[in-house]
């Protein structure tokens, strides 16, 4: 494979903090370095992009995704920017009419004048009389037309309301069976989401699948699709299914290898609890916008305690998806129990992860610590619902508000952390993300712009314990798994705002990152993994 030369740039690198040069060999980062060395470097046989200034950075690893479902929300109605109930009628009324339901994504009420969703008599007379799903932007519940409510028959299911939400077993139901597409729908979704993953500087993304209708025969096509087509993300799979024994794990493991699915863990979205904005988070006390309702608890401690047992003893990653504080109290309780039953040297090797963990006191902390567990958050989630006036104070009080998302407090006690977007919930936009971390609604809780970027990147990798110790970072040796960026500035940027927050100085020998207060975002120009272009921008000259 050729030789690429790209230089006139800036490089992240750990090498050389200074490098504005890199050389690819193949699929392998062969040389970093400087300018006046890469004219040394250079020769006729390669191939040489200038970088006009363009940053080169690791590629982004999102350590929480849901692809098709992604794909499903980028093709449906967007009801995110729906910024009143009577706002989101008007979207319906005026969406274009297709055979089939009419798929809407991303409404919060919580910010609305009206402070409710829609009921489903609204959405009869919005739409016609048509059958219609609308998820809220935390996909722990919907709102559904009377017409698809009947012929699902969700009356009188668990999570049913007669107003049309669904939550639990109504909402599985009613999205199972607008997800039942066929297979050229279901593959046009998944390259949609992983066109957006690439075109966002991902080089890979870890999917949370949930055994469901065809579920697994989607996962396994993700997984054919990325070992032999060309052109998308890798995707590292997660299996959300419980066991209770090694047998029954091994079992597991058995079907999913027939669907071509080698998973890198039992877990994911393997519910402890459900969402705040939903109210099916399991708290220790009531929501304070519902007096009475604390939440539902999806496993006990009895159950997370032989799953992650079951996962210890085939040394697999075991994990949960967990958002209440009583929700961790139980995961923290089983994290216990199965260290007594398979030993802490078992539980610690095995690479548990926790998904979430939005209400995390300082002793489940501790025990995260302790037991080498992964917290993989979402900082995303701070920036849309935290502070004052925000859906966390509205759900949880201005106390409980207050603890959420203890983004620092984690990395201090040094658990290990990976980030991502949970996708379709927020979108893939990391930056955005590593600014959520710069700018946490609690100053406390903010880290550097560098340790948020190595949490989106090589932390990924780590958590999902890819055997390569070089992948995830720009010097010779590593895999050439990259992202190139157009930025208007590069800075230090640290969290502390005693501390001076930014330096070009190049005696900091600290590699810069892209400002991100300044008018324009990064943009992604070229996504490369392993050597193989992903994406390039129509307006890369390279």
């Amino acid at each position: 494979m050729a030789l690429t030369l790209y230089r006139n740039g800036s490089v992240y690198s750990a090498a050389d903090p200074l490098a504005s040069a890199m050389l690819v060999d193949g699929n392998t980062v062969a040389w970093v370095g400087g300018e006046h060395a890469a004219t040394s470097v250079y020769d006729s046989s390669m191939r040489l992009v200038n970088l006009r200034g363009a940053l080169i950075t690791p590629g982004f690893v999102d350590s929480h995704v849901h692809l098709t479902e992604t794909g499903v929300a980028l093709e449906s109605l967007d009801l995110g920017a729906a910024n009143s109930l009577q706002a989101l009628l008007d979207e319906v009324a005026g969406a274009v009419r297709s055979p089939g339901v009419l798929l809407g994504f991303g409404w919060d009420e919580t910010a609305w004048p009206e402070g409710r969703p829609p009921t489903a008599e609204e959405l009869d007379r919005a739409g016609s009389g048509a059958e219609i799903y609308l998820a809220r932007v935390d996909v722990h519940s919907a709102v559904v037309s009377s017409s698809l409510a009947r012929r699902l028959e969700l009356p009188g299911l668990p999570g049913w309301r007669p107003d049309g939400v669904v939550t639990g077993e109504a909402h599985r139901i009613v999205r199972d069976a607008v997800r039942d597409f066929d297979s050229a729908t279901r593959e046009r979704y998944q390259t949609a989401a992983l066109h957006a993953a690439a075109a966002s500087g991902h080089v890979a993304v870890a999917e949370m699948a949930i055994p469901g209708a065809g579920a697994l025969a989607d996962l396994g096509r993700l997984m054919q699709r990325s070992a032999s087509e060309p052109g998308y993300p890798e995707v590292l799979p997660y299996w959300a299914q419980a066991i209770s024994s090694a047998e029954q794990g091994r079992e597991v493991l058995r079907d999913l290898a027939e669907h071509g699915v080698r998973p890198r863990g039992l877990g994911g979205d393997l519910n402890v609890d459900g969402s705040i904005g939903s109210r099916t988070a399991r708290l220790r006390a009531e929501y304070a916008d519902l007096p009475g309702r604390r939440g539902t608890l999806s496993l006990d401690e009895e159950r997370i305690a032989e799953h992650l047992a079951a996962c210890s003893e085939l040394g697999l990653s075991g994990g949960f998806h967990i958002i209440g504080d009583a929700g961790m109290d139980a995961a923290v309780a089983g994290l216990r129990r199965a260290a007594e039953t398979v030993g802490a040297a078992a539980v610690r090797a095995a690479g548990h992860r926790f998904e979430h963990a939005e209400m995390i006191d300082q002793a489940a902390i501790a025990a995260l610590a302790e037991f080498s567990v992964t917290a993989s958050l979402q900082p995303a989630f701070d920036a849309l619902w935290g502070g004052p006036g925000g859906l966390y104070e509205a759900r949880l009080g201005a106390g409980r508000s207050g603890r959420m998302n203890p983004i620092a407090e984690l990395f201090a006690a040094g658990v290990p952390v990976c980030l991502g977007s949970d996708s379709p919930v927020t979108p893939f936009d990391p930056w955005a993300g590593v600014k959520a971390c710069l700018a946490h609604h609690q100053p406390a809780q903010r880290i550097s712009a560098r340790a948020a970027f190595l949490g989106y990147s090589r932390a990924g990798w780590r958590a999902a314990k890819e055997q390569d110790p070089m992948i995830g970072q720009l010097v010779p040796g590593a895999p050439a798994s990259f992202a190139v960026w157009q930025v208007d500035e590069l800075m230090v940027q640290v969290a502390d705002e005693r501390v001076q927050s930014w330096s070009t100085d190049p005696r900091s020998r600290t590699p810069l990152l892209p400002a991100l207060d300044t008018e324009n975002a990064p943009q992604c120009l070229l996504t490369v993994h392993r050597g193989e272009e992903l994406y390039a921008a129509a307006e890369a000259d390279f």
